[in-house]
């Protein structure tokens, strides 16, 4: 290795530790094996271009993060919405360990400009692209359970994503029921309570009348060919009540 190489790679990793300090002290974890920390950042790029140190790169660090974020965002979810089905769950987890979403938490993070790239990687825009990020955030979160354990990485979570489900940022991918669910319990309330009051026609055509109804009060009327889709529809038309009572 030339030299002068040698000088920059010393200066490179001498600010590589600072801004990793920096780092732990701006989330307030820090790291009793900060070798952990540096791998859940090092890109295999970097490593290709560094043979003659030990260096280690983050992918199995990612893959252990994967199935931890997984775990703890499915304990967070089970646990916020008792009355959510299995599908629901599901659905609305896919969502929040998704690619675009995990790259949110690293940007907000600035994960970014802490990951140890090679010199072809930083050239080409690594430092930015979507599912280099996504990686990083996810072996960051297996280093930090290596590190630390399960209660740290909650604890850290509930500063960084869970929150954004308390806000409903995802929304959007729950059903009718799920989304009222979700603003009745933000806004802390009262009980939300589902009853059919009407059911017509035959046995092969049948047509349900529900109403849901808040501590007494009713919030809307939906119709539907089974008690299920009368039940989406009468939670669609009090989420469009709420909202345009709010507008107000």
């Amino acid at each position: 290795m030339p030299k002068h190489y040698s000088n920059r790679d010393r200066k490179m990793n001498v600010q590589f530790k600072q801004n990793f300090k920096e780092f732990q002290q701006e989330i307030n974890v820090h790291f009793s094996n900060e070798a952990l920390l540096f791998q859940a950042f090092t890109h295999s790029s970097y490593v290709n271009e560094h043979r003659r140190r030990p260096h280690e790169d983050n992918e199995r660090l990612e893959f252990l993060g994967d199935a931890v974020l997984e775990l703890t965002v499915s304990q967070f979810l089970f646990k916020k919405y008792p009355t959510m089905s299995e599908g629901e769950l599901t659905k609305l987890r896919a969502a929040i360990v998704c690619e675009p979403s995990l790259v949110t938490f690293a940007n907000e993070l600035e994960f970014g400009k802490l990951v140890l790239l090679g010199k072809g990687e930083e050239m080409t825009g690594g430092r930015t692209r979507p599912a280099l990020l996504a990686d990083v955030f996810e072996a960051f979160i297996g280093a930090l359970y290596l590190d630390q354990g399960i209660d740290t990485v909650n604890e850290f979570l509930t500063k960084v994503v869970f929150p954004k489900i308390n806000e409903g940022a995802f929304s959007h991918v729950m059903d009718f029921k799920s989304q009222l669910q979700e603003i009745i319990q933000r806004d802390g309330v009262g009980q939300l309570e589902y009853k059919v009051l009407q059911e017509k026609g035959p046995a092969h055509n049948r047509e349900f009348m529900s109403r849901v109804s808040l501590n007494g009060e009713e919030l809307g009327i939906g119709i539907g060919r089974s008690k299920k889709e009368a039940e989406q529809k009468a939670a669609q038309e009090a989420i469009a009540k709420i909202k345009a009572s709010e507008a107000r």
